[in-house]
């Protein structure tokens, strides 16, 4: 079955940067990705690499800033209130999840004051270019049930309790 909207498909990756370094390795980590094609579930670049694509299909597929976490943005780094965190000790290169306007975001530590934090908000992989390799390992259709709340849902679910609504 061929990568096309409205289809489940399951992938293995390696990530790594333009370095060569890997920054994450779905294998390694026993625990493939399975996203619903088509409803934004994965970085739009690497979804539209994909599409078309068989069950078996083996691509590399490199990514620059703008496709993959965007560019940096300095203005993304300020300084805020010691207060603003939940532990004592807080330190450079710490990472902290927070919500932000479009959904949570990453905050990374970078300087650690007396009264203040200076803090990055960009994606910790911003301003990179991101290099996959992928292995498809299973495409099919979506149960109603996944298009519904658009993303694959876990093995086992059962449809009535998800919600459902009519699909356009």
């Amino acid at each position: 079955m061929t990568i096309a909207p409205q289809r489940v498909v399951t992938l293995h990756y390696v990530l790594s940067d333009r370095d060569g370094s890997v920054l994450d390795d779905s294998r390694a980590r026993r625990q493939p990705l399975e996203y619903l094609h088509g409803h934004g579930n994965i970085m739009a670049g690497l979804e539209r690499a994909l599409a078309g694509q068989d069950a078996g299909a083996q691509l590399s597929v490199t990514l620059m800033p703008a496709e993959a976490y965007g560019l940096r943005d300095e203005a993304l780094v300020r300084e805020v209130g010691r207060h603003a965190f939940p532990v004592e000790e807080v330190a450079p290169g710490m990472r902290f999840q927070t919500p932000g306007d479009d959904g949570p975001e990453i905050v990374t530590v970078l300087e650690v004051r007396d009264d203040a934090v200076v803090i990055d908000t960009n994606h910790p992989l911003a301003g990179q270019v991101l290099c996959y390799r992928v292995e498809v390992l299973e495409v099919r259709d979506a149960t109603r049930a996944e298009l519904v709340k658009g993303h694959p849902l876990p093995p086992g679910t059962d449809p009535g309790e998800v919600e459902d609504k009519k699909l356009p």
